[in-house]
């Protein structure tokens, strides 16, 4: 079995302490730029693994970060992760994925296997449960453990956020539709207890009022971000003495799914329904009939909730702070609701 190089093989070829090797290794600033190099490309000749378990102990980090998100198989959600490793990586960290499927006994779960694997932050999107501020997120306000919230969030003291600007979204989506001539349109929400489909929701009623049009609560269907319940839903409001002609959904697969039950009606898309979705899915775009949606940043918002992160724990003192950090939302208008250029 080889044996493992070790910092004291380091200090013996270069004829240095093992303290200096260590001081290199880990930036010290008291070691010269030129010791420094000597000594990382020495390690690298010699393939020296660094101790991880060791540096954590020293520093007080693990410099590895859980991530907690509601599905990982949703394009928007693994572009935010992209953007987070992105961001975490030339930073020494390393990230711990969990998924909670939209249910809170796993969130809660997740958030208590990653205490006790004593990550050093915790970035999540919270999931669809009617979640209260329960003792995992207390614990995790008492330890002093960084909690940093994208997209989805719950508005408790201390806790930094990165969302994007949801109600201006969704008024832009609608004030689209209503551009387009579109005087009855109907909302597909999701569950407004959380505060990315409550604001949805209130722009698409605001921008409906702020037209002088005539707002229908009948018009606004609450489902689960599924292909299928777009279906059914849509099946509801087309067989209304008065159906819709547009839908806003909160979601670009239920408004995939209201695409493939309009077709499903003989209906022709935009010419007697126009429809809109949200998040920017790679495939409203590479459909034959290209769907109108809201962009994100996934990306960017991922980047910047690690950027936040890295803030809180360079400076101790601020992890209770709170940051909020809203990004512009961008309308793509495309072929499912274009009727009339501008």
């Amino acid at each position: 079995m080889t044996k493992k190089t070790t910092i004291y093989d380091i200090a013996r070829k270069l004829d240095i302490t093992a303290a200096t090797v260590s001081r290199a290794l880990n930036n010290n600033p008291k070691i010269s730029d030129a010791t420094r190099e000597l000594v990382i490309q020495t390690a690298k000749a010699m393939n020296y693994e660094q101790n991880k378990v060791a540096k954590a102990l020293k520093s007080g980090k693990s410099y590895n970060v859980g991530v907690i998100v509601p599905r990982i198989d949703s394009n928007f959600f693994a572009s935010v992760i992209t953007g987070i490793e992105e961001e975490l990586y030339p930073n020494g960290y390393h990230v711990i994925i969990c998924q909670t499927h939209d249910q809170e006994n796993l969130e809660i779960r997740n958030i208590n296997s990653l205490l006790n694997a004593q990550v050093d932050g915790i970035l999540m999107s919270i999931s669809n449960a009617k979640l209260e501020q329960n003792e995992s997120f207390k614990s995790l306000l008492r330890k002093r453990v960084p909690l940093i919230f994208f997209d989805r969030q719950k508005d408790i003291p201390g806790v930094s956020s990165v969302t994007i600007d949801d109600f201006k979204g969704a008024y832009a989506a609608t004030k689209h539709l209503i551009d387009q001539g579109c005087k009855r349109i109907a909302h597909l929400s999701n569950d407004r207890l959380l505060e990315i489909f409550k604001n949805r929701y209130l722009g698409y009623k605001q921008a409906i009022i702020d037209s002088g049009l005539e707002f229908d609560e009948n018009l606004v269907i609450e489902i689960s971000s599924r292909v299928a319940e777009g279906r059914k839903a849509t099946k509801t409001l087309l067989e209304m003495g008065n159906r819709p002609d547009a839908i806003f959904s909160t979601s670009d697969f239920t408004a995939l799914g209201a695409i493939q039950e309009i077709k499903e009606h003989g209906l022709k898309i935009p010419d007697d329904i126009c429809v809109a979705g949200f998040a920017n899915e790679p495939f409203t775009k590479f459909m034959e009939l290209s769907i109108t949606t809201v962009d994100q940043s996934p990306i960017e918002m991922g980047r910047l909730t690690a950027k936040v992160f890295l803030e809180e724990v360079s400076n101790p003192s601020r992890i209770m702070s709170q940051k909020k950090v809203i990004l512009s939302p961008e309308l793509l208008i495309r072929k499912s609701s274009l009727k009339h250029s501008s």
